[in-house]
């Protein structure tokens, strides 16, 4: 028999639908505080949560004849006709929202218009309103929420530690103040202040007021901004890590559209795009990201909680995200820093990426050994060379312009207030020679910089690789003595796309037999022995379906890089350095090399009287 249920029932269902945790009713009502233009946002809990939330703010407030309308369900002041959902630009819409904490709780709110001579206070039991009078109190509005799930005793058993609880608040609360750095945030937490930002717009010292007891704290002064361009309809800006300042998971990755805190893989990959080859496999760098983005362009509501977007463009998102972090890691101010080295954790290896010790791996290089009278460093020159003029006169990167136009939203990203990036000069620098017969030292005015010649120079022969890999005429040489191989499995006469794979690399096949090809020709850039272990791995990647978008091609490319290279302990010549820089210059990515190691790092000025204990 089918009934309708009662309004306390449906109530408690539908508040199911909206209300998961202590944090899911902070995250409705701090979002209703941001729409209501609120400046000043605290935030007060006990116990997890569990026995009170308190969220006062300064906002327009509501006035009285509407303070009990906006209890009940569908009622919001944010959409009137289906198609407003196309365009939201406000955090907070869900017409369910207070109705549903209303219905698992003991709800007090106080508000006051600013026109208004008193305020309004109405208390609601578990969506029965208790009282509803009038109150003095200050413009805006404060909710106070109790005894959550009071009367669902069986929601009550799934709330997680009152510490972990908490914990989920704190994160959410510390996301909310970073998009909102014009917006003065306080959290409290049974009595303690774990935070009050400033209000003033300004984003790093927001994310030191919100992160300075806590983890990052000491990560503050490793960031430095990216501003995409202004001409695009998708706007990118924020503040990112050095890629020596990474972690271990995405947590430290903090994605913001259109001032709302999200999740959302497509940006994830452009931020991977955007550090491409800058890190190490498996790390993450930190990264404060916002995105502008017209409404129409986006779809919040792929997920109940807002949580994930939906981009229609999501190739543009990905371009844009990975195109103005790339930018910004290719400045001056984004070089390792040898102090950075020393402070992070578990980016320092002694062997290469294939296992090979660097020290006792031969040379198969055009740069020649030098003698064991190694070239040494004068001391004395490069203290004289690092003179006290730091007046550096920084200048703005170009950015190329795309077509289209943009106009800035007004959506909460901040402005990125920064002296504009440097990019970095190699024609700033001046050689010294090498030391221990690894490194090439260099200094500029203010700067001591350390050169590894080997990841210097297998970035130089991996960018040569890639160019000859994507030139639009492979670039084949013929071989004395033919090879074969057999096909198996997937791999079949028929199937023309592993073929077309080989032939693309520069590889000539032709038929030998009902499972097995003949090989005349290989790619330039690999020797015999190279090309037979690399068609072996191809043929049984390929049957285990492991080739993906050509991703063995570039490992390959980075180990015959690796293997071409420089070695440590090659000693090399004045000319032969000179030549190397020179290359290293016009590369791409001058920073690192394939595997993520940096190719030089620097010490500043200050850095090396910080070691010499020269600052008091």
């Amino acid at each position: 028999m089918i009934k309708v249920l009662p309004k306390d029932v449906a109530d408690k269902i539908a508040a199911g639908e909206v209300i998961e945790s202590p944090v899911s009713i902070v995250k409705e009502l701090i979002e209703n505080s941001i729409d209501a233009e609120a400046t000043e946002i605290t935030c007060e809990i006990k116990k997890g949560g569990k026995e009170e939330i308190r969220i006062t703010d300064n906002g327009f407030g509501i006035p009285k004849d509407q303070v009990s309308t906006a209890f009940l369900r569908h009622a919001t002041s944010k959409i009137s006709k289906a198609e407003d959902l196309n365009h939201l630009i406000t955090l907070g819409f869900r017409g369910e929202a207070l109705a549903s904490i209303a219905a698992v709780s003991r709800t007090e709110m106080i508000t006051k218009t600013e026109d208004a001579k008193t305020g309004t206070r109405i208390i609601i039991h578990g969506s029965n309103i208790v009282s509803e009078e009038g109150i003095g109190c200050p413009t805006g509005t404060t909710i106070i929420v109790k005894d959550l799930f009071y009367n669902v005793p069986a929601r009550q058993k799934f709330l997680k530690s009152e510490a972990a609880e908490a914990g989920k608040i704190i994160d959410m609360m510390s996301r909310l103040a970073i998009s909102k750095p014009d917006i003065k945030f306080t959290l409290i937490s049974n009595g303690k202040n774990y935070f009050t930002t400033t209000g003033r717009n300004d984003l790093k010292q927001t994310i030191l007021a919100v992160y300075k007891d806590r983890e990052y704290s000491e990560l503050v002064d490793t960031l430095y901004p990216f501003d995409g361009e202004e001409t695009s309809p998708i706007k990118v800006s924020g503040y990112v890590s050095r890629p020596s300042f990474t972690r271990t998971n995405r947590r430290s990755q903090f994605i913001f559209v259109n001032g709302r805190p999200i999740k959302d893989k497509s940006v994830e990959k452009g931020i991977d795009l955007g550090y491409k080859e800058r890190l190490f496999e498996g790390r993450f760098p930190i990264v404060f990201l916002f995105i502008d983005i017209d409404p129409d362009k986006v779809d919040i509501n792929v997920h109940p909680n807002k949580k994930e977007v939906r981009f229609k463009d999501e190739v543009a998102v990905v371009h844009a995200v990975s195109e103005a972090i790339r930018h910004s890691i290719l400045s001056k101010e984004a070089v390792i820093k040898g102090t950075d080295t020393l402070k992070a954790s578990g980016e320092s290896i002694e062997k290469d990426s294939f296992g090979m010790d660097q020290s006792i791996k031969t040379s198969s290089n055009t740069y020649s050994k030098k003698s064991d009278n190694e070239e040494q460093v004068d001391i004395k020159k490069f203290l004289s060379s690092i003179s006290e003029d730091k007046s550096i006169a920084p200048k703005p990167e170009a950015f190329s312009e795309s077509e289209g136009s943009y106009s800035k939203t007004t959506f909460g990203s901040p402005d990125i207030d920064e002296k504009p990036l440097k990019p970095f000069d190699f024609d700033d620098l001046t050689f010294m020679g090498t030391v221990l017969g690894t490194y090439i030292v260099a200094t500029d005015r203010d700067n001591f910089y350390l050169f590894d010649q080997h990841a210097a120079h297998e970035r130089i022969n991996y960018e040569k690789f890639i160019a000859e890999y994507h030139s639009e005429t492979p670039n084949s040489q013929l071989i004395m003595t033919p090879f074969t191989f057999d096909v198996m499995g997937e791999m079949t006469v028929d199937d023309n796309n592993w073929t077309e794979i080989l032939a693309r690399m520069g590889y000539s096949l032709e038929q030998f037999g009902e499972n097995t090809y003949i090989v005349r020709e290989i790619p330039t850039f690999m020797s015999l022995s190279e090309a037979e272990e690399f068609i072996k791995t191809f043929v049984d990647s390929y049957n285990e379906d492991l080739i993906d978008d050509n991703e063995i091609v570039i490992d390959k490319l980075i180990t015959k890089a690796c293997k071409a290279s420089i070695k440590a302990n090659d000693y090399i010549k004045e000319e032969e350095i000179d030549a190397l820089i020179k290359d290293l210059k016009i590369c791409k990515n001058p920073f690192s090399c394939p595997h993520g190691r940096p190719t030089f790092i620097k010490f500043s000025r200050y850095d090396i009287e910080k070691m010499f204990k020269r600052l008091g």
